[in-house]
């Protein structure tokens, strides 16, 4: 029995080995195309925390593209830049009316301990007043922003758009240049029924 497991196992792994070889010959690509270069390329892009995954395909190709196209880096630095610019932009108002709204929320909690309730609805209509004049004061403040953001989405959604669209003929290409042939497997599994018949006439 033991005898018998070595057998199969020696003779499996030597038919692996030579399955793999014929593998990677068939397979190997006819030409280079920017998806064989792509996974290289997204290493020198700077700036690279943009990207949500390194590994992503598309943004390795698209990345293996820009290399030679001055006009993309371009417009990639361009995009990088506006993206970083607008975080930038709404960040200098989003902290000073966090701090202000933040006010408006402690004062509110604390008046809610004033026991006279004379004194607490005095306060409380002052606060409400208060309140009420700021957010109408920032309301232009809160449209732009929520306009900046709005652009920002569209920005990313039409530039996505874009790097899918521009890397489509690559993948394409890729498969051209790659053909997947079924040779290597029928032969593989023509062997492996021949030794399954040989396993089952040992005795």
């Amino acid at each position: 029995m033991i005898a018998m497991k070595k057998i199969f196992l020696t003779s499996t792994l030597f038919l692996l080995i030579i399955s793999c070889g014929e593998n990677k010959s068939e397979n190997r690509p006819i030409v280079e195309n920017a998806v064989d270069n792509s996974e290289s390329s997204i290493s020198s892009i700077k700036n690279r925390k943009l990207y949500a995954r390194e590994s992503n395909m598309v943004e390795q190709i698209y990345a293996e593209i820009m290399k030679n196209n001055k006009n993309l880096q371009n417009l990639d630095r361009k995009f990088i830049q506006t993206t970083e610019e607008s975080e930038k932009v709404t960040s200098q108002y989003d902290h000073i009316i966090y701090k202000n709204e933040n006010y408006y929320n402690d004062a509110q909690q604390l008046t809610r301990t004033i026991t006279d309730s004379i004194l607490k609805k005095e306060i409380e209509n002052e606060i409400k007043v208060s309140s009420e004049k700021y957010n109408l004061k920032i309301k232009r403040i809160k449209d732009l922003i929520v306009q900046v953001d709005k652009n920002r989405m569209k920005l990313n959604d039409q530039y996505t758009f874009f790097k899918v669209r521009k890397t489509l003929p690559e993948i394409e290409k890729y498969q051209k240049a790659h053909p997947l042939k079924t040779d290597s497997l029928e032969n593989f599994i023509r062997k492996q029924n021949q030794l399954l018949i040989e396993l089952k006439n040992l005795k």
